[in-house]
């Protein structure tokens, strides 16, 4: 039986300068990268300049026009992949696993990070396993846990809860109902949002919190311009510089929530 591997890719999506490869990724998974031929990805166009980067590093089991790239349906980017109340998914996987059906090793890639991870991608993982077949997730940069670690927030206990509501009155309530989880329950809460919408929840955030709730704010993982902040909330106003976090916060972001 075929192999699904899951695929982390650098973090780096959409940045300059890209973070040398053998910086994230170990020789190993590029390793597997290099020899599969068979993708099921987010996007295409970002599948084939991630197997760019590793040809640059290592050969190619086939040449970028013959591989075979599939790409995940849009109704997974916006509504995830299990959409039904039963836990179902949004969409048949099945025809896009027919390769490893045939007996090919197949890689599962997102734009950045780990595969099926706060990405699309966990129906393809859970029709692989329906299949039989080995289901090997390979190792790299996954930014939640990266995020989690470098926080000082509790990392025994954490949810991670997606988007937040990106209109105004929506977003403090959603920011509350976390904090209230956070400040009960001691569990730390994660989220993200795109770049060009980081700032506007910086400041709310800033806006919404308590003063002794811990804010911890992490742009840009893994990349040279990398900057990690965690303190309460109090002290985030009082000694953060406003426009030194607007310009790190165009960067890729994750923000957490504790005590």
């Amino acid at each position: 039986m075929s192999t699904l591997y899951l695929v982390p890719t650098p973090l780096d999506h959409g940045c300059e300068p890209q973070t040398p490869l053998a910086d994230v990724l170990p020789q190993g998974t590029t390793a597997v990268a290099a020899r599969l031929s068979h993708w099921i990805c987010e996007n295409a166009k970002s599948c084939r300049a991630f197997l760019k980067r590793v040809q640059a590093v290592q050969p190619l089991a086939a040449p970028l026009p013959a591989q075979h790239i599939h790409q995940l349906p849009r109704a997974a980017h916006k509504q995830g992949d299990h959409g039904g109340a039963d836990g179902a998914s949004a969409f048949d996987p099945q025809p896009l696993i027919a390769a490893a059906q045939a007996g090919h090793d197949v890689g599962l890639l997102s734009e950045a990070g780990m595969p099926a991870v706060a990405d699309p991608g966990s129906a393809v993982v859970r029709a692989a396993h329906a299949l039989g077949m080995t289901v090997a997730p390979l190792v790299g940069p996954v930014s939640i846990l990266l995020a989690l670690a470098a926080s000082g927030l509790n990392g025994q206990n954490f949810a991670f809860v997606g988007y937040l509501p990106q209109e105004a009155a929506a977003r403090r309530e959603r920011i509350r109902q976390l904090e209230t989880l956070a400040r009960q329950n001691g569990q730390t809460q994660l989220f993200i949002e795109t770049p060009y919408r980081n700032a506007a929840l910086w400041q709310a955030l800033l806006q919404t919190l308590g003063p002794e709730t811990r804010l911890a704010v992490h742009s840009g993982l893994t990349l040279p311009a990398a900057r990690s902040h965690a303190a309460r909330v109090a002290d985030w106003r009082a000694t953060q510089d406003p426009a030194a976090w607007q310009q790190a916060l165009a960067l890729p972001a994750i923000f957490a929530i504790g005590k």
